[in-house]
């Protein structure tokens, strides 16, 4: 069996701020098989290097994360807390943050956190990301001099793209968390 799929890219040359979402939506005018791809976990990794130190950073992602808002209000543009309480697995939060210029939500659970390892495990369970994928999860993992972030996604289809804005926007954060905690 031939397996055929048409795709009409839904794009103009010039990508702005308000068809940026466009740029990644697909009409699909026939399809006699879907191939199997989508059910794959990709992996996309992120590391920036830091100057403070590892713990500084890591408490400040485990105890005092919705400050990202303070540092970084032109992503982050607002951050609660649903269930839980800050440092601890198992809380949940609702995070806003604007990524391309579109504004997303996503509720976020921490699933996991291991302090002799200084990760934390976070895991999407609503919101914007989940209608490009069956899965989003991140893990922070940090170490003297450098700050990695692991991103573990599952598509929804073929046809969604791989979340390669969230390289930039992480390496920007870790940044920007790296200069405020050297001066506070």
């Amino acid at each position: 069996m031939i397996q055929t799929i048409t795709i009409k890219y839904c794009s103009n040359n010039t990508i702005n701020a308000d068809d940026y979402m466009n740029s990644y939506k697909y009409q699909v005018t026939k399809i006699d098989r879907i191939p199997e791809m989508a059910n794959k976990v990709e992996t996309l990794v992120a590391s920036s290097p830091i100057t403070c130190p590892a713990d500084k950073f890591y408490n400040f992602f485990k105890f005092t994360m919705n400050d990202i808002v303070k540092i970084f209000p032109a992503a982050f543009t607002g951050v609660e807390i649903i269930e839980g309480e800050e440092g601890v697995a198992g809380s949940v939060k609702l995070w806003h943050y604007i990524l391309g210029g579109i504004p997303l939500t996503a509720k976020v659970l921490t699933e996991a956190i291991d302090d002799g390892a200084k990760t934390i495990k976070f895991a999407v369970l609503e919101g914007d990301l989940l209608l490009l994928y069956k899965s989003f999860k991140a893990t922070l993992s940090v170490s003297e001099g450098s700050v990695k972030w692991t991103f573990e996604y599952e598509k929804t289809t073929i046809l969604s793209p791989p979340p390669e804005l969230y390289v930039p926007l992480a390496v920007t954060l870790c940044t920007l968390v790296d200069a405020f905690l050297l001066i506070n």
